[in-house]
Order: C-alpha cells, then structure tokens, then sequence
C-alpha cells in the first residue's frame, strides 16, 4: 500500500472513529476498586479484550482495510505480526471478503497461530523474529502485487488506534496519566496524538518487557534499531520497529512522557493480579502498565489514571507458567 506523508492528526482519528463505528467494539472504561487501594490512585481500566478478535489491533486493522482500492483487495492483504495483528487482519478481511496471509516468527504462541488459520488467513511461520517474518511478506507484495499492511508503522494503523484516545477522553475528561504497552508504538502512539491533543498536560507512560524492548532502545539511540527477540509473557510487546520506521517512532517521540521497562516476574505477577482480584485472564502485554507500577514503585497518589487493558489472548499453560513465576519469592 502506498506510504503517505503524514502522522495522523487529531482529525484523522476522528475519521477513523466514523469509519468504525459498528465495526468494532467501543469498549467500556470501568474503575477497579482493588487497583485504587493497592496504588491509591482512581485506577480505571479500558477493556480492549473485549473487542471481538479479543485485543485493540482490530480498530487499526479494521480502519486500514477499509480504505483498500477495490484493484487492492482484489489482490489481497499480507502483513507480518507477533498474533493479535495477524489475527485482526484476518477477521477484517473475512468479513470483507479480502485474501490474507499472515507471516509470523516461530516465538508467536501456538493459540495465535490458530486462531488466525480459523479465521480463513494463511499462517506462514518464518524464522525467529518479526523482521524475518516481514521480509517474507514484503516478498509476496513485491512478486503478487499484495497490499502490505503493517502492524504498527502505517497512518491508518494508528489513527485507528488513536479511537481508544478519543473514547477515554469522553468517558474520563480529567484522566491525568495513561499507561499502555509500548511495542511497534502504533497503540501508545495514536492514543497520545488524541490525547494530548485535546489536554498536553495528560502523562502517557509505555511500558516494555525488560529484554528486546525495541522501541526503548531506537529511542535511546535517536534512530530505528533492531535488537534481539526474546520469548516473553508480553509477547505482543515483542518484534522490531523495522528500520524504516516512518511514522510510529516519531509519533512516540512526539508524545510519550516516560517509559519502564518490567521484568518477566512483575507481568506474571500483574497477571496473576488480574485473575485473582479482576477475574480476568489477560495477556501479559495488557498488564505491563500495573507491573511497572508495581516494580518501580511509582507514586500516583490522587491521581486518575487509565491502564490500557490492550488484550485476552493468552494460553492457559502460558498462564500456568506465570502463576508459577509469580509464586516465586522475589
């Protein structure tokens, strides 16, 4: 698909809400009582694992998709992903009627894998990391005329995923800070285009795994990086920037206020923390920002704060393997 020119803006996401209405789940913002006591803070949740893929990539996926030329759909849609893309790709193009392969690496939970084949897509497993898998999907764009639709580095993606932005404002229009899960930065991205734009003053924090953060080290060296994978509770945190990184690097520049990395003891415990106390079974990515509270002790005392729940899609045994960590003395 032809790169265009810009960051998404304000405007473009309000597009993108347009467009997404009744394609996708405005998902709810509830308090938890048992995360306000533990920080003593307003802790409010914004639940994207209710969205029918179970995770937030299905508004990006979804508004992108949407703009496809009918000559672009008719030749299909290829992307790379660590699952939760992958998996939103293939539900748009099912209900559109849209071919779609989805080239993963090896390191992608086998539940993911599966879900993406039940949904109609072609699985390709490629190598050991995200940048091997997009170079096989780049192959399919360049030799059969696919669209590439990336996961992360691609105006529709963000502004798509800026809505939550939006929709937080709306429900909570004094919210001080917003934690999300900072990977390809198209989530923490597009939310803080929204946000701060309508209130520069709220704080937007990402939160890493502690070990292949690749978008905390590009930002470290002022460039596109690309670092080791590793296997992690946040898998969805895992895959490079690319290093040709157009739009999501400097929108996270443009907008993140801090960022933390955790470590793979503290995300067992916040999922943990989830099954116990909010009877939710989530993936470690979508707890990261409770896990960096934790880890690094950070004061949020009165304030109102948002975690960005970004999805459910995790193994049980994967689960089982956390529980295990967690019960670990640290």
């Amino acid at each position: 698909m032809p790169a265009t020119t810009f960051i998404p803006d304000p405007h473009q996401m309000y597009l993108a809400r347009q467009a997404l209405q009744g394609q996708v789940v405005r998902t709810p913002l509830i308090r938890s009582e048992s995360l306000s006591r533990r920080f003593g803070c307003e802790a409010w949740l914004k639940l994207e694992t209710l969205q029918p893929t179970g995770a937030f990539k299905l508004r990006g996926a979804t508004f992108a998709m949407s703009k496809l030329t009918r000559e672009q759909r008719q030749h299909g849609v290829v992307t790379c992903s660590t699952g939760n893309h992958g998996r939103a790709i293939a539900y748009a193009g099912n209900k559109l009627g849209i071919n779609t392969i989805i080239c993963m690496s090896r390191l992608v939970p086998a539940n993911k894998v599966t879900a993406i084949r039940e949904l109609g897509a072609e699985a390709r497993i490629i190598g050991d990391s995200q940048d091997e898998a997009e170079v096989e999907a780049l192959r399919l764009v360049a030799e059969q005329g696919m669209s590439y639709l990336p996961p992360f580095d691609h105006p529709d993606i963000i502004a798509g995923q800026g809505t939550i932005g939006l929709e937080i404002l709306e429900d909570l229009p004094d919210v001080d800070t917003i934690f999300a899960g900072l990977s390809g930065g198209g989530l923490l991205g597009g939310i803080g285009i929204a946000v701060k734009s309508i209130n520069p003053a709220i704080e937007l924090i990402g939160v890493s795994m502690d070990k292949g953060a690749a978008m905390v080290e590009s930002l470290q060296q002022g460039r596109p990086v690309q670092v080791t994978e590793y296997a992690s509770f946040a898998d969805s945190l895992g895959g490079g920037i690319g290093l040709s990184n157009q739009y999501s690097f400097h929108a996270v520049r443009q907008v993140m206020s801090q960022s933390y990395l955790v470590s793979e003891s503290a995300i067992a415990r916040a999922m943990v923390h989830f099954a116990r106390q909010e009877k939710m079974l989530v993936e470690g990515a979508a707890v990261a920002g409770v896990a960096a509270m934790e880890q690094h002790r950070l004061d949020m005392r009165g304030k109102k704060v948002v975690f960005v729940i970004s999805g459910h899609n995790v193994a049980l045994e994967t689960f089982d393997q956390a529980r295990c960590l967690a019960a670990i003395p640290s």
